[in-house]
């Protein structure tokens, strides 16, 4: 029973798929004790999920009220905690105070990569700040999750926010990564395939050959509709830094 409830615990931290690194030597930010639950209903509860939503006046003005009680012993606690929810609120109170000084925290945890979905908002806050420590961060993380197509992270997240300060900068870091990601992409393409080829042919043995033919063109619809990706996520990128710009001043 205990390994059963300390393996929900870690899926809802967010935890959910183990692997090695080569960063899992790195020191990780970590609290000495549980957050609260007090704690977690006011500076957690209402901004998580809402993370992105830039057209939410409502809640960038709770951020904007909320803003001068966000010491940094609180991003600190934020970050500390073992969990998707707390690391991606305490990243962005970082960002919208300005702490830089978090920056390798941050950086840390996006490496490791020890809870999911909190590696997109890693990845903004890193672009906002628009250090080289942070841009070394995001290339190191490349260097290494683009050799892993069974790992679905924050690959194409991580290299878009890169794209996106090489287009603010006048640099050439993503170019580097290019070629890796393209590679990562035709393995996950081919495993792919090679799956919808499976269950296309179980639904054309259940109810027939046109179930097979209609499932194979869906999924080529979806396939194109990730080329016009690009665009979409570095102007997200770009919209999520200019938020974080008018939050910060």
């Amino acid at each position: 029973m205990d390994n059963m409830d300390e393996m929900a615990r870690l899926h809802s931290a967010g935890a959910t798929v183990r692997h090695s690194t080569p960063f899992d030597n790195l020191p990780s930010h970590k609290n000495k004790a549980p957050l609260t639950a007090d704690f977690l209903k006011k500076w957690v509860a209402p901004y998580y999920m809402s993370i992105g939503a830039y057209d939410d006046a409502d809640w960038i003005n709770s951020i904007k009220e909320v803003k001068k009680d966000c010491t940094k012993e609180i991003c600190l606690l934020l970050l500390g905690d073992f969990n998707w929810r707390t690391r991606s609120v305490g990243a962005y109170f970082a960002a919208v105070q300005g702490y830089t000084d978090l920056i390798d925290i941050i950086g840390v945890h996006l490496l490791k990569s020890e809870v999911c979905y909190a590696g997109e908002t890693y990845a903004l806050v890193l672009a906002f700040f628009n250090t080289a420590t942070g841009t070394q961060y995001l290339s190191r993380y490349l260097d290494h999750y683009l050799t892993q197509p069974t790992l679905y992270f924050d690959q194409e997240h991580v290299l878009y926010a890169l794209i996106f300060l090489d287009q603010q900068n006048g640099t050439q870091y993503a170019a580097k990564h290019i070629d890796s990601w393209k590679a990562l992409l035709a393995q996950r393409e081919l495993r792919t395939k090679n799956s919808a080829g499976r269950m296309a042919r179980i639904l054309a043995s259940m109810t027939g050959e046109k179930s097979e033919t209609e499932y194979l063109q869906i999924l080529a619809s979806a396939a194109e509709e990730k080329d016009t990706r690009r665009d979409v996520l570095i102007s997200s990128f770009a919209t999520g830094v200019k938020t974080l710009t008018e939050l910060s001043n």
